[in-house]
């Protein structure tokens, strides 16, 4: 599975995209992979990607990204799940969206 973090600038979300990196790697997650970016650039790459999932900062932009998703699965990261990296809340809330 591919995962696309969004944020706004794509630098706080690089730091989750490492702990998500780790933790699927401890735990046998295979064929991961996640990528960050900033919300202006998503469109250029979003085609590349099973799911998208944005920081709670830039949640009042969830409408712009489902409708540039192509009909890809969208959510937001919960605000105490994203500052403490919380991977296993996070890889629940990528299973339900891909479900």
């Amino acid at each position: 599975m591919k995962v696309l973090l969004i944020c706004a600038g794509g630098m706080s979300t690089s730091m989750v995209m490492k702990k998500l990196e780790k933790y699927a790697a401890a735990n046998g997650i295979e064929d991961f992979e996640v990528s960050a970016v900033g919300v202006g650039s998503f469109r250029d790459v979003v085609d590349n990607y099973d799911v998208i999932l944005l920081g709670p900062q830039i949640s009042y932009k969830k409408d712009d990204v489902l409708e540039g998703s192509g009909g890809k699965p969208v959510g937001v990261i919960a605000p105490a799940d994203y500052a403490i990296g919380n991977c296993e809340h996070i890889f629940a809330q990528i299973d339900s969206l891909m479900a």
